[in-house]
């Protein structure tokens, strides 16, 4: 079944514990930590992560938009992160192999993302090291954007190289996915999805969770 995890980039932050329960349905809860540096915005880091982990169980999805994310890593493993998203694009791929390393010696799992101006291509080194790939469908940094239909392009080529190899590893995709493309991206070989005001914008968010699942 297809995993569904909300974007609390959406949520209202000051009462997050609140909005953090009303998608406890999900299957993931999906945190964006941005540095105003990769990306040209700022939310959350550790203290938030940390808080986010005392009260709740779920599985937490951290996607870093920080530029050279290897030194974070242990800060935000220790966090309570169970899955670490790190960019091709935040460092050098010397850099990024060693971000990889650490998730490991952490104990966490391991993802590699992609913005929109990636090829699929570049995963291809990392596959059968890393336990997800995440690809952006619209571009880091800001939530509410249109999804990117060129992207399902991108979706189908990294389908295709974890098909071949790598056939545990999840395709997660992050980026204006709602109702009306969720099946399509799924169709494209998305196993994770990313929902931000598709789901808290909705009066019912457990509804919109098992609707976005198919």
């Amino acid at each position: 079944m297809v995993k569904v995890a909300p974007s609390i980039l959406s949520a209202d932050f000051c009462n997050l514990e609140r909005d953090i329960r009303r998608v406890s349905s999900a299957d993931w809860l999906h945190v964006d930590v941005m540095d105003g540096m990769f990306v040209p915005n700022l939310t959350i880091g550790v203290p938030v992560v940390e808080s986010i982990r005392r009260h709740t169980d779920m599985f937490l999805d951290v996607h870093l938009m920080i530029d050279k994310p290897a030194r974070f890593i242990q800060q935000f493993a220790k966090a309570g992160a169970d899955l670490l998203s790190v960019h091709l694009e935040a460092d050098h791929p010397a850099h990024i192999a060693d971000a990889l390393r650490a998730m490991e010696d952490c104990g966490v799992k391991k993802a590699v993302a992609l913005r929109p101006i990636t090829s699929a291509s570049a995963v291809l080194p990392y596959l059968g090291q890393v336990d997800m790939v995440l690809v952006m469908t619209v571009e880091p940094g800001f939530g509410g954007q249109k999804f990117m239909e060129h992207q399902l392009d991108t979706i189908r080529e990294v389908r295709a190289l974890i098909d071949k190899y790598d056939p545990s590893c999840q395709l997660e995709v992050d980026g204006g996915v709602g109702p009306a493309n969720a099946q399509t991206v799924i169709d494209a070989g998305a196993t994770v999805l990313v929902a931000g005001s598709a789901v808290y914008g909705a009066e019912d968010p457990a509804a919109a969770i098992a609707a976005l699942r198919g």
